[in-house]
Order: C-alpha cells, then sequence, then structure tokens
C-alpha cells in the first residue's frame, strides 16, 4: 500500500484535488516562502493547490526522505517526508522542498515549502497571489 507522501506525490503529478482532499487534515497549516504567516484550513488549501497546479511549470519531484520533525504548530515530533522538487513559474527555475508532517492517521498535518533562489521566490510568491486574488480566496492588495 503507498505511504501518504506517495499518494501526495500522485496527486500532485497527476493534478487530483480529489485525492488531496482525502490527504490533508480539515486544521492542515501551510507555510509558504512567501507568507509570514500560514494558510490554515483544508478548503483554503484545495484552493491554493488549484493555482499552484496553473502557476508551476513543468513540476516534479526528484527524491524522497522519509523521518521524523517537530512540528511548527506544537512542537510535537511527527513523522515526516520530504520531497526535494524542479520547477518553473514565469521563466524562472526553481529548487525547492516540500516538508510534510502527517498525523496519527497519515493525513497531511502540516506542510512547509521552501525554495530558491530568491528571485524565483518573487516570482512565484507574484503568481500565487495573482491566482488566489483571480480564484477569490484572498482579496486584491490595496495600493497606498
Amino acid at each position: 500500500m503507498a505511504t501518504a507522501a506517495e499518494r501526495f506525490k500522485t496527486a500532485v503529478d497527476t493534478r487530483d484535488l480529489t485525492v488531496l482532499d482525502e490527504l490533508f487534515t480539515d486544521d492542515i497549516r501551510f507555510y509558504s516562502p512567501v507568507k509570514f504567516t500560514p494558510f490554515e484550513g483544508k478548503p483554503m488549501l484545495l484552493g491554493l493547490f488549484g493555482v499552484l497546479m496553473r502557476v508551476f511549470e513543468d513540476f516534479r519531484y526528484i527524491g524522497h526522505y522519509d523521518g521524523a520533525a517537530e512540528t511548527g504548530a506544537d512542537g510535537v515530533e511527527a513523522p515526516s517526508a520530504i520531497l526535494p522538487f524542479r520547477a518553473t513559474v514565469n521563466g524562472k527555475d526553481i529548487h525547492g522542498i516540500d516538508l510534510l508532517h502527517f498525523d496519527d492517521e497519515g493525513r497531511i498535518k502540516e506542510f512547509t515549502v521552501m525554495v530558491r533562489p530568491q528571485s524565483a521566490v518573487h516570482a512565484l510568491g507574484e503568481a500565487v497571489l495573482a491566482g488566489l486574488v483571480a480564484d477569490g480566496l484572498v482579496p486584491a492588495p490595496t495600493v497606498r
């Protein structure tokens, strides 16, 4: 039987939000490289992943490491997986990792993304914000 991390990778590869809905806890927290506070809750995460699946070009996982790590939300060590990836956003090459933390039932309860280089982080942030605004998930930024 496939692990939750393997099912997650397959869902991302096939762009299957239905599987992600099954894998995410209701109170999942997502730590983004472009936002200080986490995105929270399954509805927001499913919307965010819809945007990410449109924004990333040539997204591919290039590895998989299993272990345990302390979560950011409660500081408790949890089963975890690190999934290194490569992608392109608006012509910028991105190298990053997804850090997944699992609950006792094997569902993803916390998700952290780290990417490099900084120019790619900037391009990713702009593209994701535009997608979130377009999908009505966040308000448009106000101009001061």
